[in-house]
């Protein structure tokens, strides 16, 4: 495992979102990885293992997010309207090995966060991460999307929702906006071709409480990779029959 080689990779992918993180925050990072490639011996956690290619794809990934503006990076940073240190929940649906969640929580430590996943098994992998990198405010949640979306302890609970998850914008509307307060925002990490998921999901959007307030096509540094990130507002309250039963969403996504 190469460390001047993930360092040189981060400083320039930071360089690049105009970033600026600690050296406490870069080892924590480095640590991270570390911890990433090793259970991924025994545990499918991601196809990417080397460390450029680590950086890049896992890490400058989830921090363009700041590419959203200015308004979107203050929330992270936990600054408010009026320019005053608050306190954002942030939840991350299906969260899998902890991308963006983890690496949001170390580069914005006054984040809130809760790594949410279906899978039990990658979630005591992140209660270690979370101990062992002594990260604060930050909680594992087990479950299914369509069930905790309706428990009142979580419902329209946070600031924002993010996914990187691997499905449909209006089947990972139903699963991320009803977790989401009212003027808050849902940001999917999506590939670089979106018009035809935009168009398909709008209604489903709509219903759902949310209108989509733009989106932000780039490719990663140093790649061939075309990324894309959609944030939606959520302007109303989700109807109290979304999201539907386990398993609905996917099957019979909303049209």
């Amino acid at each position: 495992m190469q460390k001047d080689i993930f360092y040189t990779e981060l400083n320039k992918g930071l360089s690049e979102l105009s970033l600026c993180l600690r050296d406490e925050q870069k080892e924590q990072l480095f640590y991270y990885y570390h911890m990433v490639v090793e259970k991924n011996k025994v545990m499918n956690l991601t196809g990417i293992t080397e460390e450029r290619e680590f950086v890049i794809k896992h890490i400058i990934d989830s921090l363009s997010i700041v590419k959203c503006g200015k308004p979107i990076t203050d929330m992270l940073m936990g600054v408010d309207n009026n320019g005053k240190m608050g306190s954002f929940r942030l939840i991350d649906i299906g969260t899998g090995a902890g991308m963006p969640g983890v690496i949001l929580k170390i580069a914005f430590p006054e984040l809130s966060v809760v790594l949410f996943d279906s899978l039990k098994k990658r979630l005591n992998f992140l209660d270690e991460v979370i101990a062992e990198l002594s990260l604060r405010d930050i909680t594992t949640l087990h479950g299914r999307a369509e069930d905790m979306g309706q428990d009142k302890s979580y419902r329209e609970s946070f600031d924002m929702a993010v996914s990187r998850a691997v499905a449909r914008l209006n089947v990972l509307s139903e699963y991320s906006l009803p977790f989401v307060k009212r003027d808050g925002l849902f940001i999917s990490y999506k590939s670089g071709e979106i018009e035809e998921e935009l168009t398909e999901a709008k209604n489903a959007i709509g219903m759902l409480g949310g209108r989509v307030e733009g989106d932000i096509r780039f490719r990663l540094p140093d790649s061939d990779m075309e990324r894309s990130l959609i944030y939606i507002r959520k302007i109303k309250s989700t109807p109290a029959s979304y999201p539907r039963k386990a398993g609905v969403p996917s099957k019979k996504p909303i049209m």
